[in-house]
């Protein structure tokens, strides 16, 4: 388990919610781009399966934490993609 690894999911992990809860409030999505969450998503995923594959421990955990804080922003984005539709 790596301690930097850590502070660097821990860091992600503090920022989301602030674009989460801007998402929610606003209904826009200017200033969000679903490619840059996308490729965000992929890399939590290859750290999941790395964890998975060669070094399982706790750090996994935040590796869930942190894919499913991305996965809310983009399931917003779409919520507010729909509503503007309209």
């Amino acid at each position: 388990m790596s301690i930097f690894e850590i502070i660097m999911l821990l860091c992600f992990a503090s920022a989301w919610p602030f674009s989460i809860y801007k998402s929610y409030t606003s209904r826009q999505n200017a200033g969000k781009s679903l490619l840059f969450m996308f490729v965000v998503e992929i890399g939590y995923i290859a750290g999941m399966l790395h964890k998975f594959v060669y070094n399982m421990d706790g750090v996994f955990y935040l590796y869930i934490f942190n894919f499913s804080l991305v996965l809310t922003d983009i399931c917003l984005y779409y919520r507010n993609y729909l509503l503007t539709k309209k």
